[in-house]
């Protein structure tokens, strides 16, 4: 283990789908001492290895990795359980001295690992379901222009596209919590329960699209349409199902989970973006070697962390 390691804070990393996070998370926790842990929403599954681009086997015995496949398909999987996890997870590294390293594309969930989030309680029995239903029959834009018409301020922060947060925002207003939020968002705050040294990568779009497009050829290649198949089979859960690709291999159609990819790193660059305290760190045409390298340079000068901590 590197001596650089410092478990009085903590890296988190962001980045869009295909970006390289995970090589990037390895190389650095290797040059500082670091456990792996993941704020990815759909690498929690164990059933859904290849088309969540999980790390493999051999790259999760070169460090310790927390959180990674420690969740069947078929079981609903919330952010509130996440934020709990995470919390032991945090807990469980600090006691080893080594330095916890954050990783993942999951906007909520990346906030949730450093921050106590106000998270809303899960909706009414049904409610989900009705408006799962809801989008699979009328589709994600006419859904987005009903939730404009009952809450417009609501539908003017989501994508016409946004198929989670539309249903989200829908199942919020049937249950009477979905509020008009009151200053800034908490998602937004550098407030966090561990000082953090944010990281979030940034990649040049035509060579991002290429990786997109080139990674869901491995998928494929790899085995991904009968992964999901299996997963269907058994039951997976909603939760497990909103995984990119999922629905569409399951339909035969390779190139609209590469359209879907796309939108989505876009919506990740967004919210990346607006992630207070974050240094973007250039990763176009540069190794995993490379960017670590940076990254553990603004470490050891004592970059700008966020918060005070626990």
């Amino acid at each position: 283990m590197s001596s650089q390691g410092d478990n009085s804070k903590a890296v988190l990393i962001a980045g869009p789908t295909a970006s390289g996070k995970s090589a990037f998370a390895l190389e650095l926790a290797q040059k500082m001492g670091g456990v792996v842990i993941n704020t990815d929403s759909m690498q929690v599954y164990r059933d859904l290895r290849i088309i969540t681009a999980r790390p493999t086997p051999e790259e999760e015995a070169r460090v310790p990795h927390l959180l990674y496949g420690h969740v069947p398909a078929r079981e609903a999987y919330s952010t509130g359980r996440f934020q709990s996890d995470a919390g032991h997870a945090l807990a469980e590294v600090r006691k080893t001295r080594r330095v916890p390293i954050f990783v993942g594309g999951t906007g909520l969930y990346l906030r949730a690992a450093i921050s106590e989030l106000n998270l809303r309680p899960p909706p009414p029995e049904g409610i989900r379901e009705h408006w799962e239903e809801e989008l699979s029959r009328r589709g994600a834009p006419a859904l987005h222009a009903l939730l404009a018409e009952r809450a417009p301020w609501a539908a003017a922060k989501i994508e016409p596209g946004d198929r989670q947060r539309i249903v989200r925002s829908l199942e919020l207003l049937d249950s009477g919590e979905l509020e008009r939020p009151d200053g800034d968002s908490e998602l937004w705050s550098d407030a966090v329960r561990h000082p953090t040294l944010l990281i979030g990568l940034m990649i040049e779009r035509e060579q991002l699209h290429a990786r997109i497009d080139a990674r869901v050829d491995a998928m494929v290649t790899a085995g991904a349409e009968g992964e999901v198949r299996r997963a269907n089979a058994a039951g997976a859960s909603v939760t497990a199902r909103k995984a990119l690709g999922f629905e569409e291999l399951l339909a035969g159609d390779v190139e609209a989970m590469k359209r879907r990819t796309r939108n989505y790193a876009r919506r990740q660059l967004t919210w990346m973006r607006k992630l207070a305290g974050t240094h973007l760190i250039d990763v176009t045409e540069r190794s995993a070697n490379e960017v670590a390298a940076e990254a553990l340079a603004l470490w050891l000068r004592g970059a700008a962390v966020t918060g005070r901590g626990a």
